[in-house]
């Protein structure tokens, strides 16, 4: 009965039993197959076994072939030694930095006293705003330097010691930081994107020295140099292999010419020879006879050619520039052509068919609006007249760069319809009857004109007509501008001027600001100016309007002992950003960094790093655009409450009619109003009508960089407009208390309920 019982308790465990058993077993008899599978392999003839394919054992195996180290993923493990103090690993900005990537090509151009002010300047305006950085090395500089050009004058006008500095100079300050060297005089024209395009071609990890090759004047035919009046391209790897030899080159080669030295020295020390090609990559090069035309010029020699020598006046350098730009216009508009060809052929065989092509061809198609919030709008204009201003007026002269665009957008329709319809027809513009246009981020410039034409034929018969048309100015390559290297160490010194009418909100200001900076360490200071009205200055001894700021202040240093927050009493009726930011100015250094700040703003890490990145001195300052919370009470009314986090579509604005922050260095501040004081003289009421932001935009040369900062949070508060400021400020105040109520929504559903009270 026992054995029975145990066997019906055991029967529904019985399959899981028998399963697993069988289980292992197959197993195991699969693992014993394989392990004799591996005698039968056969041997090659050096005694190795040969896997099907060519194989070797070593791959089937688990152990790594001697040359496959490189290949395998090796951990690690993070060790510190306790004996030695903890030191914070200082993380670059950029990737590219900390992966050490380079740029790409570095030009310079070797001038003289005599030419620099003549070739050197051609050279300037022709090819130096196609490559990121570019050089004139001279031996002797002239009085004056012309102006956007960098000159390094080493001081001796000798051929040899001019090329010896140069590359030194070249390897010392530049040899780090570029994949390519292109050197050229400035006799020679160089197509500047040919010399880029050429470049991309090129491994960056061979020794290259390409250019014109030249035979030495009784020397081995096999040693050649690189001539220097067509220019000639090295390596970064060749050029840190020759930086240790430049010194017994200078002191034992002798030669006249500079070119023939630096081969000299890369053959001698080196043992690499100039080349013409390189990896399949031809450098074309043409002599250009005396009195040479480049019109009448029609060898394919030239019209190939990515270097010109010798060039003899400016004027001749200005005409080859204009002839091989047209060469690349035309290049480019055949591969446009080509490409679209390419596009319709193609259209036919995917799954919309040629429904699905748009126009132009190969241009994006035209945004489509999801709802009615998203529609782009047409602007109206005529020739004279824009039906849409920037003021909000309903009309305003159409003058500027919206008039040129409008000639010129007239001008390619008169031109694309001719070319389409001669020799039968020639069109003449006699008005432009109606004209559209819109801005679509996704394609570019979107043109609709109505144009009252004349139509004249080949037998002279007239005929007027209206035609419309429609034009696209697409969106061009976008293009990256190089900029300085700045890191986020700097120390920012926030400035906070305070009028009477800010007091209900410094407290919350300083909360903020000491919890995000002062409590996390933040390299950051703050002055506050205290604006006092004439009848509160006279009243100070008295009753202090900024007593109860000040004693914040007091708690604030008593809380943080190694903190001071410096305080500048101001009196004046109109408080000009430009007068206050003046007084400013003279109690700090030259290099501070400035973030005028407004009371309503709330400081954090985020704004404080973004402010250190995008204000380069004597390149750029940073105007950013700040969030702004709707008005609470029209929003969320009595029955809903405020969400803890903003919502960016539904809470608030970026309120672009406001300047009242900025990021800029003193330095900058102070050169832009020494020329605004000679500009003003005897006429300080013009100071009452300006911002900083007026400062830096007519009177200094730099980057004025102004973009929506969601960093840059602040409550909603109506702001006080002061009258006594100009028309315009005081215009841009209300427009910015006006907006920063609610949304049209939240207006829309405030006014329907006033409306359901009123009604009951």
């Amino acid at each position: 009965m026992r054995l029975a019982a145990l066997l019906a308790a055991l029967r529904p465990a019985l399959p899981l039993v028998l399963g697993l058993s069988l289980g292992c077993s197959l197993s195991l008899l699969r693992a014993s197959w394989s392990q004799g599978g591996g005698e039968e392999l056969c041997l090659g003839a050096a005694g190795r076994a040969e896997l099907p394919g060519g194989a070797q054992p070593e791959a089937a195996e688990a152990r790594p072939g001697p040359g496959h180290e490189d290949f395998r993923p090796r951990i690690v493990p993070y060790y510190r030694d306790p004996n030695k103090p903890y030191k914070k690993v200082l993380r670059t900005r950029y990737i590219q930095t900390e992966l050490g990537f380079h740029e790409r090509l570095f030009v310079a151009v070797l001038t003289s006293r005599a030419t620099l002010n003549t070739l050197a300047v051609a050279v300037n305006k022709t090819i130096a705003h196609h490559f990121p950085r570019l050089l004139y090395f001279t031996g002797l500089r002239s009085a004056k330097v012309p102006h956007g050009m960098v000159l390094v004058a080493h001081g001796d006008e000798r051929p040899i010691w001019l090329m010896y500095e140069t590359m030194y100079y070249i390897y010392q300050h530049f040899g780090s930081d570029y994949d390519w060297f292109y050197i050229m005089q400035d006799d020679t024209y160089a197509q500047a994107e040919q010399v880029k395009a050429l470049v991309t071609h090129l491994s960056i990890n061979q020794d290259v020295y390409l250019g014109r090759a030249e035979e030495f004047i009784g020397g081995d035919e096999q040693a050649r140099y690189c001539h220097g009046g067509f220019g000639y391209l090295l390596s970064r790897s060749l050029l840190l292999k020759l930086h240790p030899h430049l010194d017994s080159c200078r002191n034992e080669i002798l030669s006249v010419r500079p070119d023939e030295w630096l081969g000299r020295c890369i053959i001698d020390f080196l043992g690499i020879a100039c080349v013409s090609q390189l990896q399949g990559q031809h450098y074309h090069t043409y002599e250009l006879a005396k009195n040479a035309d480049p019109e009448k010029e029609e060898e394919e020699e030239f019209q190939a050619a990515i270097a010109v020598h010798p060039v003899s006046d400016m004027t001749l350098m200005y005409r080859l520039h204009k002839h091989f730009s047209r060469i690349q216009l035309e290049r480019a508009y055949q591969e446009i052509q080509e490409l679209q060809m390419q596009i319709r052929n193609l259209t036919s065989l995917t799954p919309a068919g040629e429904a699905s092509l748009t126009w132009p061809v190969g241009i994006n198609s035209p945004f489509l609006p999801k709802s009615r919030f998203e529609v782009i709008s047409w602007d109206y204009f005529t020739e004279q007249h824009l039906f849409s201003c920037l003021d909000g007026s309903p009309k305003c002269e159409l003058s500027g760069a919206s008039k040129a665009d409008v000639s010129d957008i007239i001008e390619s329709a008169l031109e694309q319809l001719n070319s389409r319809y001669q020799p039968s027809l020639r069109f003449s513009k006699r008005q432009l009857l109606n004209g559209y246009r819109r801005f679509d981020p996704t394609r570019g410039m979107e043109y609709t004109l109505d144009l009252l034409l004349e139509a004249v034929t080949q037998k002279g018969h007239s005929h007027v007509l209206v035609k419309r048309v429609s034009l696209v100015r697409p969106l061009s390559k976008v293009e990256i501008i190089p900029m300085p290297y700045v890191t986020e160490a700097t120390r920012v010194q926030l400035v906070l001027p305070l009028t009477v009418q800010d007091l209900d909100f410094v407290s919350n200001f300083l909360d903020m600001y000491a919890m995000n900076t002062l409590d996390t360490h933040d390299n950051a200071l703050l002055t506050l100016l205290f604006i006092y009205h004439p009848y509160d200055a006279q009243r100070v001894s008295q009753v202090d309007v900024f007593a109860g700021v000040k004693a914040m202040v007091g708690e604030l240093e008593k809380r943080y002992a190694e903190v001071k927050i410096p305080w500048i009493s101001v009196k004046t009726e109109v408080p000009s950003q430009v007068k206050l930011m003046d007084i400013v100015s003279k109690k700090h250094p030259v290099d501070t960094l400035f973030f005028l700040a407004s009371v309503w703003t709330e400081i954090n890490m985020e704004f404080l790093n973004r402010c250190r990145m995008n204000t380069i001195s004597n390149w750029q300052v940073f105007f950013p655009v700040h969030f702004q919370e709707f008005n609470p009470a029209l929003v969320y009314r009595a029955e809903q409450t405020a969400s803890s986090s903003t919502d960016f579509l539904r809470d608030g604005h970026f309120d672009r009619h406001s300047f009242a922050e900025a990021c800029f260095y003193n330095s900058d501040y102070m050169t832009a109003r020494t020329k605004l004081a000679a500009d003003i003289v005897d006429r300080d009421e013009v100071l009452e009508s300006m911002e900083v932001f007026d400062v830096f935009l007519h009177y200094s040369g730099l980057h004025l960089f102004r973009a929506v900062e969601p960093g840059l949070v602040q409550k909603y508060a109506l702001r006080s407009c002061n009258p006594r400021l100009s028309e315009e400020l005081y215009h841009r105040c209300v427009l910015s208390n006006l907006e920063g109520l609610a949304s049209r929504s939240h207006l829309a559903m405030a006014l329907f309920e006033q409306e359901q009270a009123n009604s009951t």
